[in-house]
């Protein structure tokens, strides 16, 4: 049994001999110097969503309000920290899990993450939320429909795709799985686009709901 207990803290994935070691300045520390409650608000959807335009607008009403947030954008962390991996499905779920993994770190810190990105598999996404405490992961799926986002094309990659010089692009030839319970769902309600201003305020209000804005 003891031998089973080391083996079990000495080993973690592909790493050995490591134990963790605790700080004693923690989370709640933190929270109570930055009179807000650390979390996660993953936003996903699929590429021309507006993702990236709502995280802008989130970060600049909390900036506004004195709280500290900051953005893990999908095609940013490819600049540095994930710019060894490809599209491939092995490594677009290690994308995946590395952003989660440092969105945690921001979040222990009592900071309020907010992580736009693709993630289109649905066992990802989860695999992302069982990093935190309940609640603390808050699901926002931009919900705009697959025509909408290609006559937006922002960065013209659905053109490519189309062109088949794109492979394996979501919502072309690779599924998006949307999520089944998320915290905020914001659909795209006809041909009325709010901007990411209005959405932003729905997440801040849930926000408020919830006590994080506040230790």
């Amino acid at each position: 049994m003891i031998v089973l207990l080391f083996f079990l803290i000495a080993t973690n994935g592909k790493a050995t001999n490591i134990v963790w070691h605790k700080s004693s300045v923690g989370k709640v520390h933190w929270q109570e110097v930055l009179q807000q409650r650390g979390c996660v608000i993953w936003i996903t959807g699929l590429s021309g969503s507006g993702k990236s335009n709502l995280a802008c607008a989130l970060c600049q009403a909390l900036y506004s309000r004195g709280k500290l947030a900051y953005i893990l954008d999908g095609d940013n962390v490819r600049h540095g920290l994930n710019r060894d991996l490809s599209f491939e499905a092995e490594d677009r779920a290690e994308n995946i899990r590395r952003i989660g993994e440092v969105a945690k770190l921001f979040a222990d810190a009592g900071i309020i993450c907010i992580a736009s990105v693709i993630s289109p598999y649905r066992k990802d996404r989860d695999a992302c939320r069982s990093l935190l405490p309940e609640g603390d992961f808050i699901e926002v799926f931009m919900n705009v429909p697959l025509q909408i986002c290609e006559a937006r094309d922002p960065k013209g990659l659905y053109k490519l795709a189309r062109a088949g010089k794109i492979n394996g692009f979501t919502g072309i030839d690779d599924p998006y799985e949307p999520p089944l319970n998320c915290e905020l769902e914001l659909p795209q309600k006809g041909n009325n686009c709010a901007s990411p201003c209005e959405i932003a305020e729905i997440v801040i209000s849930y926000l408020e709901e919830k006590g994080y804005l506040q230790a």
